[in-house]
């Protein structure tokens, strides 16, 4: 038996979620692939998938050995194009992932720029709203917005986004501006969640972050229909900073409760820390972070008011004195 080959078609088959998918996934004939799963359990002494009639699934010992499987397939694969060229030249294929709405509005077109310089590089885009496993779903790269926990992955921080209220100054006007997060109950809320429909926000109050209910007068499952909805004058929509800054650029939005923002949160490019690190993935980083950096700063000068100047303080103050 050989072993590589037999944890390579193992790998296929639970990926794929079962042994035809993994035939036409892989190319390899349907009795080779089930052969060789069959010889590396014979071998190992333990069963590593349950089979039915409608799907194939890991057993427990099976989850835990295909985790290491695709790790050691990996690094196989890395001490391989090490000496092939890819380290010294980049080029290939390299899939990175990040939120929708940031990936669309910010990572997109710093990703074009570099398909422009980089003509032998290729790029797969995974723009979703949840966090992917980047050893699981084979993903080289990605944009976190978030606290990094995982020891495993090896971060370049790029910049901090706002969690931020807005509504429109007409709604502002007709129903006052709140002062406090507990004067939410008496406005019309705008709440948007991919997930569950949320009843609360969350503000940094008295030192500690608290949530606070809502009256909720529209929940929508898109940030970008949240943002139109208070562009509008329906009430107050809770969302990033990237979310709202074009409807502050335009003074469409204006923004409330800046004094209860809970603390900011970092954005940062993150990857494997078990991997050889390839000139494709290298040149992204280098290429993008400046980039990126520089966007996030942008969008923190859009949103952040502009304190009148010492100047303009004394000719006010020498108008009322008269």
């Amino acid at each position: 038996m050989d072993r590589l080959e037999s944890m390579s078609a193992f790998v296929a088959v639970a990926r794929a979620g079962g042994f035809s998918a993994a035939t036409r996934a892989t190319g390899i004939p349907l009795p080779t692939i089930s052969r060789r799963v069959a010889d590396l359990e014979a071998a190992l002494g333990v069963r590593l998938l349950h089979r039915s009639t409608r799907q194939v699934v890991l057993t427990e010992t099976g989850q835990a050995f295909f985790a290491n499987c695709q790790r050691l397939l990996d690094e196989l694969k890395d001490a391989e194009e090490s000496v092939t060229g890819e380290y010294r030249a980049p080029k290939g294929e390299l899939t990175i992932t990040a939120p929708m709405g940031f990936g669309r509005l910010h990572l997109q077109p710093v990703a074009l720029e570099f398909l422009a310089a980089y003509p032998q590089i290729n790029l797969r885009l995974l723009l979703v709203d949840r966090v992917v496993d980047l050893v699981e779903e084979q993903v080289d790269l990605a944009l976190r917005i978030a606290d990094l926990a995982d020891s495993r992955l090896i971060a370049r921080p790029l910049g901090h986004v706002r969690r931020m209220v807005t509504a429109s100054p007409e709604y502002l006007q007709q129903h006052g501006v709140p002062r406090h997060p507990e004067e939410l109950r008496r406005h019309d809320c705008i709440v948007w969640s991919t997930l569950r429909p949320q009843n609360t926000w969350w503000f940094r109050d008295h030192g500690h972050d608290r949530s606070f209910a809502l009256r909720t007068r529209l929940s929508t499952t898109s940030a970008e229909s949240a943002i139109a909805a208070a562009c509008s004058g329906l009430g107050l929509a809770q969302t990033t900073c990237y979310q709202a800054e074009q409807g502050v650029r335009a003074a469409l939005l204006k923004i409330v409760l800046a004094d209860y923002e809970c603390a900011l949160t970092p954005v940062s490019l993150i990857y494997a820390s078990h991997r050889l690190v390839p000139l494709k993935m290298r040149a992204f980083i280098d290429f993008a972070a400046p980039r990126l950096t520089e966007r996030l700063r942008n969008i923190a000068a859009a949103v952040t008011p502009t304190p009148p100047s010492k100047t303009s303080t004394r000719k006010a103050s020498g108008r009322r004195q008269r």
